[in-house]
C-alpha cells in the first residue's frame, strides 16, 4: 500500500502557525508599545513619533531580492525573500524584511499574493492579501477624491481654464476591471457636471502609490503631491495639484497610511509591509520609508522588486535608490529549473519532464539578468528556488553553469523548510558581500534627455537594438522639455514576461525594438513613465479568476486563498 503525502496549501500553513503578539516582535527590534498603533494584536502601523527617533540612527546593510523574467511555472521571489530573511536570523544576523502590500487585483485574479509561500510566509497572510491596515483603500480615496475635486472645478466655473479633453488624472479602483478603462462621465444634463471622457487605473498604478512609496516623510508626501500634473489648460501648461489647492486634503487622508506596517514571518521574524506598485506598469518597490526604517531597526534589511532584473530591479536601482539616497550591499537573482525550461521552450504540461537541452537554453535569460546586475557594479549571486519536479541532473546542470560563468549560486528550499532551507543561500551571500567590491553607479545620468535614458535602459538593461517613438511620445519629448521634466528619471512601463515590449518572446531575445508610444509625466513621484508595447494600466480577469476558489468558512476564516 502507497502513502500518499498531502501537501498543506499555503493558507492551511499560515492557519496552522502560531503568531506572536506585534508588541512581542516589535521589541525584539528596539521598539516600544507606545511606538507602535495597533491593529488587533498581530498588525500595528508604526508612529511618526518612533519615526522621528529612529532618524538618527546607524543604518544596516540593504540586499535587494530580484528574479529572471517570470512565467506561469513561477520563481517564488517572495518566498525567497521571507526564507531569506528567516535564514539570516537562523545563523544569528539581525534581519528584517521590506516589501509591497499585495493589490487585490492580482490576489482576485490570477498572480496569488505576496506574502511569499509554504513556511516562508508573512503573517497574518489572510490579511494583508485582503484589506490589511486599509492603506490601499486611503490611497484609492484620495486619487477618487482628487477626481472629484478636478470636476468640480470644472463645474463651477473652471478658473484654471482646464481643457476638459486634456484632462489626465483617472479615477482608480484595486481590483481589474476591464470595463472601466475608458468611460464617459457627466451625463444626464448640467446638474449631473461637465461630459468628457475618462477612465480608470487599477489603484497600484495611480501616481499617488508612487508618490506614498518614494515619500521621505510627511512633509515630503504632501510637496510631492502638489507637484502632480492633472490636466493641461487651453494654453496646453500643465496644471497641478498645487494649482488647484487641494494637496492638503490629499495628505490628510493619506496622513495614516503613509506609515508603514509590521507584522511577522511564520518564524517571526520582523516585516514591514508597505505600499505596492506594479513593476510593470510603476516603480515596483515597496515604500522608501518602509525600507529605510527597516535598516535602522536591523542590521540586514531582506527586500524585494517586482518580475525580473529588467523591471522592478532596473527601477529600485535607477528611482529608488536615488530617491532615498540609498544603495543595496548585493543582489539576489531567483530562478527556477522550471521557468528556465519554460524560457527554453518547453510548455508548462511538460514542465515535470526532465529536459536538459531546454534549460540549457534558458539559460540565456539568467545571463541577460546577472549581466544587468553587474552592469550597476553590484554583487549578485544566483538562488535556485528548487521544486520536487526537479531532476537530479537538471540541478547538476544548473549549478556547473554557474560556476563556468563564475557566478554565487545557492540551492533554496525555503518553500519547504523555512529558514532553515535558505541558510546556504545566506552564507553564500555574506561571503559575496566580504568578497566582492560593490561598485554601485546608475547606468544613466538624470541630466541626460528622456530620449537618452529610454534608450540607454532598452539597450542595456533589455539588451535591445533600438528604441521607436510614436508621433505623440516625440511631441511629449519636446514639451516635457520646455515644461522643465527632462532631468527626471525614466519608469518603463513593459510586458514582464520578456526582455522585449512583445511577452511572446521568452529567453533572451536579440535585434529587436522597443516602441515607445506615450509618456506619462509622473512629477510628484519624479520620473516620466515610458508606456511600451500593449501594457495596460487596468488589468482584465482571466477566463477562470482566483476568486472562483474563494470563500469563507463558518468561523470566518478565509478558504482557498492560495
Amino acid at each position: 500500500m502507497v502513502l500518499k503525502t498531502i501537501v498543506k496549501s499555503d493558507i492551511e500553513i499560515a492557519q496552522d502557525s502560531k503568531m506572536r503578539p506585534i508588541v512581542e516582535i516589535a521589541e525584539k527590534i528596539g521598539l516600544e508599545a507606545d511606538d507602535l498603533e495597533l491593529f488587533g494584536k498581530y498588525k500595528a502601523k508604526i508612529s511618526n513619533e518612533a519615526l522621528a527617533k529612529l532618524s538618527t540612527k546607524e543604518s544596516g546593510k540593504i540586499i535587494l531580492v530580484t528574479s529572471i523574467n517570470p512565467t506561469p511555472a513561477g520563481e517564488g521571489k517572495s518566498t525567497v525573500t521571507v526564507g531569506l530573511a528567516d535564514a539570516f536570523n537562523k545563523i544569528g544576523k539581525k534581519t528584517m524584511i521590506a516589501i509591497r502590500e499585495p493589490s487585490l487585483g492580482p490576489t482576485m485574479g490570477i498572480k496569488g499574493g505576496a506574502t511569499g509561500g509554504g513556511y516562508s510566509q508573512v503573517l497574518p497572510m489572510e490579511d494583508i492579501n485582503l484589506h490589511f491596515t486599509g492603506d490601499l483603500h486611503a490611497i484609492t480615496t484620495a486619487n477618487n477624491a482628487l477626481a472629484a475635486l478636478i470636476d468640480n472645478h470644472l463645474q463651477q466655473g473652471n478658473e484654471l481654464n482646464i481643457d476638459q479633453r486634456r484632462i489626465v488624472w483617472k479615477r482608480a479602483v484595486d481590483l481589474n476591471d476591464r470595463a472601466l478603462r475608458k468611460v464617459i462621465i457627466g451625463l444626464g444634463g448640467p446638474l449631473q457636471g461637465v461630459p468628457r471622457e475618462d477612465g480608470f487605473d487599477i489603484t497600484v498604478a495611480s501616481e499617488i502609490m508612487a508618490v506614498l512609496c518614494l515619500a521621505a516623510d510627511l512633509k515630503d508626501l504632501k510637496l510631492r503631491l502638489s507637484r502632480m500634473v492633472v490636466a493641461y489648460n487651453f494654453d496646453k501648461n500643465p496644471v497641478t495639484v498645487g494649482d488647484l489647492g487641494v494637496e492638503g486634503a490629499l495628505t490628510l487622508l493619506l496622513k495614516d497610511a503613509v506609515k508603514p506596517n509590521l507584522v511577522q514571518t511564520i518564524e517571526h521574524t520582523p516585516a514591514l509591509i508597505h505600499g505596492g506598485p506594479f513593476a510593470n506598469i510603476a516603480h515596483g518597490c515597496n515604500s522608501v520609508i518602509a525600507t529605510t526604517t527597516a535598516a535602522k531597526l536591523a542590521d540586514y534589511v531582506i527586500t524585494e522588486a517586482g518580475f525580473g532584473a529588467d523591471l522592478g530591479a532596473e527601477k529600485f536601482l535607477h528611482i529608488k535608490s536615488r530617491s532615498a539616497g540609498i544603495k543595496p550591499e548585493a543582489v539576489v537573482i531567483v530562478a527556477t529549473i522550471r521557468a528556465l525550461k519554460m524560457h527554453g521552450g518547453v510548455a508548462k504540461s511538460e514542465l515535470a519532464n526532465e529536459n536538459i537541452p531546454s534549460l540549457t537554453l534558458g539559460f540565456a535569460n539568467l545571463k541577460k539578468h546577472i549581466e544587468t546586475i553587474q552592469s550597476f557594479g553590484l554583487p549578485v549571486v544566483v538562488a535556485v528556488n528548487q521544486f520536487i519536479t526537479d531532476t537530479k541532473q537538471e540541478v547538476e546542470t544548473l549549478l556547473e553553469w554557474c560556476k563556468r560563468e563564475n557566478v554565487p549560486v545557492a540551492l533554496t528550499e525555503v518553500w519547504e523548510k523555512g529558514g532553515a532551507g535558505g541558510i546556504d543561500l545566506a552564507n553564500t551571500l555574506l561571503a559575496v558581500m566580504d568578497k566582492e567590491k560593490n561598485n554601485f553607479k546608475p547606468l544613466y545620468d538624470l541630466s541626460d534627455p528622456i530620449e537618452k535614458k529610454v534608450r540607454t535602459i532598452v539597450q542595456k538593461v533589455y539588451g535591445g537594438s533600438d528604441v521607436e517613438f510614436s508621433s505623440k511620445a516625440k511631441k511629449q519629448l519636446i514639451d516635457f522639455e520646455k515644461f522643465g521634466w527632462s532631468h527626471l528619471a525614466v519608469c518603463m512601463a513593459k510586458s514582464q514576461y520578456s526582455l522585449s515590449d512583445d511577452p511572446s518572446k521568452l529567453g533572451r531575445p536579440t535585434d529587436f525594438s522597443v516602441t515607445v508610444r506615450e509618456l506619462k509625466p509622473s512629477i510628484g513621484a519624479g520620473f516620466i513613465v515610458a508606456l511600451t508595447g500593449d501594457v495596460m494600466t487596468m488589468p482584465g480577469l482571466p477566463k477562470k479568476p482566483a476568486a472562483l476558489n474563494m470563500d469563507v468558512n463558518g468561523n470566518g476564516n478565509a478558504i482557498g486563498l492560495f
